[in-house]
């Protein structure tokens, strides 16, 4: 099946494009809605402008939007943008990285519905910590670029997910709920590379924010370079 990618650049959104393409699909082209609104309902924040060099790394092009973030609106929008990569690149599905989320799935299932496209869901129900284990093991260097969970102290932001993090998280699985996952804004991350970059991010210039309780990675300046 031809798809069309809902991408954050975070770990999820790459993963499913990943698993996606181990089922036999076609990845065509990235959608990106980047939202305005730093509480947003169903959009990924940190560094979203970043997707547009993932996506180049990639070799994939993207439909980038923006919107303002209001909870009803930026599905219309959403819906706005998945059909113009449908007319721009003939997709006949899209997938997303949903895990256990049923607000998001729900969502992008009726509006794929609505568009007459199938809705690809291949994380759905995976095990967070057996996920994060997955990527690791095959190449994912993935770090923290948001913190907004008890536990989760400063020195999280801008660290690389690795084994040893992964089993720092499932420790914390009880302070934050589902910590090993960040599905429920716990933690966002940003992929800096993977099996399906041709090249990867390389971070020159980056900030950490606190504000006592929760943080942001903010990358000022990355570029691509070659593996």
């Amino acid at each position: 099946m031809r798809l069309g990618a809902l991408f954050s650049g975070g770990k999820d959104s790459v993963f499913s494009i990943f698993k996606a393409l181990h089922q036999g699909h076609e990845v065509k082209c990235l959608i990106t809605i980047i939202s305005k609104n730093p509480e947003s309902y169903m959009y990924h924040v940190p560094n979203i402008e970043l997707t547009k060099l993932q996506a180049k790394a990639m070799g994939l092009p993207i439909v980038l939007n923006e919107t303002e973030g209001k909870k009803e609106q930026e599905l219309e929008e959403l819906k706005a943008s998945i059909l113009e990569a449908k007319q721009k690149f003939d997709i006949s599905g899209v997938v997303s990285g949903a895990i256990y989320s049923n607000y998001q799935r729900r969502r992008i299932d009726n509006i794929c519905s609505e568009l007459s496209l199938d809705s690809i869901s291949p994380l759905w129900k995976l095990r967070p910590k057996e996920m994060l284990i997955e990527m690791v093991d095959n190449g994912f260097i993935i770090i923290m670029s948001a913190i907004a969970a008890g536990g989760l102290e400063p020195d999280w932001l801008g660290k690389e997910i690795t084994h040893e993090a992964i089993e720092e998280l499932a420790n914390l699985h009880e302070t934050c709920y589902v910590c090993t996952g960040g599905e429920g804004g716990e933690f966002e991350t940003l992929v800096l590379d993977s099996p399906l970059f041709k090249k990867r991010l390389k971070v020159l210039d980056a900030e950490p924010i606190w504000d006592g309780q929760a943080g942001v990675y903010k990358v000022k300046k990355a570029v691509l370079v070659d593996k």
